[in-house]
């Protein structure tokens, strides 16, 4: 199994057929601790969807479920939890936070967790 990466999945959903959904279970599954973070309240695999904006420290990876339209937002949320990489899942690609982030010395990466987890490349 992988090491444990503290990850947060921002647009977190409590909908099944949600990719978002779909992720947090298999990083759970993975060994991952998640900290989901979403717009509505709710739960997913056992864990509360977090509407505020948690300030959990030691986040290994920033996994993306917000596309860029609404994504400016979250910039510095996401910049100051300082993590070490930040994945933009397909849809949610953005080449000015990716900027930013590189700025900030955090690694960004176009690729989708479910493939990720899938293929132990996590």
């Amino acid at each position: 199994m992988e090491s444990n990466k503290k990850t947060l999945v921002l647009g977190a959903s409590d909908n099944p057929a949600r990719y978002s959904f779909r992720a947090v279970h298999m990083l759970k599954n993975h060994g991952h601790d998640v900290v989901p973070v979403g717009i509505r309240k709710g739960q997913v695999a056992g864990l509360d969807i977090h509407t505020d904006r948690p300030a959990d420290g030691d986040i290994d990876t920033v996994t993306l479920y917000v596309g860029p339209q609404n994504q400016p937002a979250w910039y510095d949320y996401i910049l100051d939890l300082q993590p070490k990489r930040i994945l933009f899942n397909p849809g949610t690609e953005n080449p000015e936070l990716q900027r930013l982030a590189r700025d900030r010395g955090i690694q960004t990466e176009e690729a989708c967790t479910l493939v990720l987890l899938s293929i132990g490349q996590y």
